[in-house]
This record gives structure tokens, C-alpha cells and sequence, in this order.
């Protein structure tokens, strides 16, 4: 696994999530959005579908 920093996010990438609420899942990064206070709020969808919002600090990119 390569940590990577929220802005090298890209949409599409694999990623597991390793804080907060949702840690220990994964899936594929699908909507990248930057809220008013500045943090970095992304999109998982998981192989079964199953959508979540999560953190982008939350989150590393694997490969």
C-alpha cells in the first residue's frame, strides 16, 4: 500500500479507508469535492455497489 496525501486522489483510484466510521472498507473513489472549511470530502463505492461519503484524510490509495 502507498499513503498518498488527498490531493493525489484521483477519481477511479482503489482505496481502503483507515479512519473514522467506515475504516477496514474499500472500493473506488467516484466524487471528489472540496467543502467551504476546506476539507476534502470523497465518494466510495464498493464492489457491491454500496455507496459512502468519507474524509479524503481518511483513506490511502492502493495499488
Amino acid at each position: 500500500m502507498t499513503p498518498k496525501t488527498p490531493k493525489e486522489l484521483k477519481d477511479g483510484d482503489q482505496c481502503k479507508v483507515v479512519g473514522g466510521t467506515h475504516a477496514g472498507k474499500s472500493g473506488k473513489v467516484r466524487d471528489i469535492n472540496t467543502s467551504k472549511t476546506g476539507h476534502i470530502t470523497i465518494t466510495v463505492e464498493q464492489k457491491s455497489g454500496v455507496r459512502f461519503k468519507t474524509l479524503g484524510k481518511n483513506v490511502i490509495v492502493v495499488r
